[in-house]
């Protein structure tokens, strides 16, 4: 687990690189192909790594807390399946969902990534992970999660 959290602060260093250029003639294509490679990494971490996931314990059928993205324009709202790269991460996001919703009685379990993107592959809604959310901005989008050797 902690070489996925090394290749995501490494890869939000580099795209925070990338985003200080001045102007798109600076892109260095070493930069660039760094990136796309530090982001193909990572889609396999994910497709192999086992999660904390937290649900909420009230619901009858254990719901797995959702990180919910509505659009203004639209009656949808798709969300992201926020996972953890640890228990403490799991903790610290559990206090803040406290904080937020009220709600107190929210417990983990453990998840590959791969499997948690197939159990909501045929909701439309479903866009992907976001990984130790909200400390981190990291999201990674369901088609993205593969293993190159299958």
């Amino acid at each position: 687990m902690r070489e996925l959290k090394e290749l995501i602060e490494k890869y939000i260093e580099l795209e925070e690189q990338l985003d200080n250029l001045e102007n798109e003639e600076d892109v260095d294509e070493e930069l660039l192909e760094n990136l796309h490679e530090l982001g193909h990494e990572i889609d396999h971490a994910v497709y192999h790594e086992e999660f904390t996931i937290v649900y909420n314990a009230d619901t009858e059928d254990e719901e797995v807390v959702a990180l919910i993205i509505s659009d203004e324009e639209s009656d949808a709202e798709e969300f992201f399946i926020p996972v953890y790269t640890s228990e403490d991460e799991a903790k610290k996001a559990i206090e803040s969902f406290v904080e937020e919703s009220g709600e107190a009685n929210f417990a983990c379990d453990k998840a590959v990534g791969n499997d948690i993107v197939q159990a909501y592959s045929e909701d439309e809604e479903f866009l992907g992970l976001a990984i130790d959310a909200p400390q981190c901005d990291f999201v990674i989008f369901s088609e993205s999660v593969h293993d190159c050797s299958e």
